[in-house]
């Protein structure tokens, strides 16, 4: 009996599976190659104006000057980190974005999830809508333009303390006292974006499964226990992103807002950490001083990111990666 001596040949499966990629993504690009074409701007945008910027960082490190350029300018090391470590004002500045960011924490972020659960028990789709129109205006005006309303609303012969002098009490210059500037704050920022917020929610809430309300019901479960056992589990994973986020960018409080209704009085409990970088950096022209307090900030909403990101996956098994 002959045996048949068959060649050993010896075939890579990963160059197969490579090329196979390969022309499965060149398949996909030829398809879709439209949506690829969209997908360039967003992509320039973040290269243009997010990447490419982070090349001026380095000025953090030096004393920067205009005419000698970035890389001309003297090197100082960490020196304007020390200086703004050792400033009289980094305990003012620290202590009221913290206490900003937490405030809006507490009662912002929880505002369009209540609102949401609300909405989602509304039966009437017309009242439904009414009250979602209502809220998402507010979103659509400009802040120059909320902040005229808050200096109406709460200057001496506002609405405010005319609603107060007419149940007996005393007018207050609201803006002029340090200790109503963050509620004032906060809650404009509430009132502003709480409909707005919503939009995410409640798109979570459509896609949770109808059968998990019918078996609720079926063991008993009145309104309030659906919402507590099937309509809050089902966008927690939604929440718990959205939380990562504003975690991320605790210590990022918007700057344009307490620009146009801070002052010399509310200093003590409104100054923050983003106000205080654009007078050193744009007023006064201290370019590097200003990188090295931004970058220190962006240093720390880093860390929170990364910290909170690994909290969320060990206690809910969701987070952004």
């Amino acid at each position: 009996m002959s045996k048949t001596n068959i060649p050993n040949k010896t075939i890579s499966a990963r160059p197969q599976t490579d090329r196979g990629r390969l022309a499965l993504i060149r398949r996909d690009f030829r398809k879709n190659h439209l949506v690829y074409l969209l997908a360039v701007l967003g992509i320039a945008y973040y290269i243009i104006f997010h990447y490419m910027p982070m090349y001026g960082a380095i000025i953090a490190f030096k004393t920067y000057r205009p005419s000698l350029g970035i890389m001309g300018s003297p090197w100082v090391g960490f020196e304007n980190f020390i200086s703004f470590f050792k400033s009289i004002y980094f305990s003012r500045l620290v202590r009221n974005t913290v206490a900003i960011s937490v405030l809006e924490l507490i009662f912002a972020f929880p505002a369009p999830i209540i609102l949401a659960l609300l909405l989602n028990e509304i039966r009437s789709r017309s009242f439904k809508r009414i009250v979602q129109t209502i809220t998402y205006i507010p979103h659509f005006i400009s802040i120059i333009v909320v902040c005229g309303m808050i200096m109406d609303f709460f200057s001496y012969n506002g609405l405010i303390n005319n609603i107060i002098t007419a149940f007996g009490g005393k007018p207050t210059i609201f803006l002029l006292d340090p200790k109503y500037f963050r509620p004032i704050y906060v809650g404009s920022g509430i009132w502003q974006s709480v409909g707005w917020g919503t939009i995410i929610y409640l798109a979570a809430l459509s896609n949770i499964d109808l059968e998990l309300y019918d078996a609720a019901m079926v063991d008993g479960a009145g309104r309030l226990r659906q919402a507590w056992h099937v309509t809050l589990p089902g966008i927690i994973p939604t929440i718990m992103i959205l939380l990562i986020l504003r975690i991320g960018s605790l210590m990022s409080v918007g700057y344009e807002k307490i620009l146009l209704l801070y002052n010399a009085n509310t200093y003590e409990t409104a100054d923050v950490i983003s106000t205080y970088v654009y007078r050193r950096g744009l007023l006064n022209g201290d370019y590097s001083f200003a990188s090295a307090v931004g970058l220190f900030n962006s240093v720390i909403n880093f860390a929170l990111l990364i910290s909170s990101n690994k909290l969320s996956n060990k206690l809910t098994e969701s987070s952004l990666w």
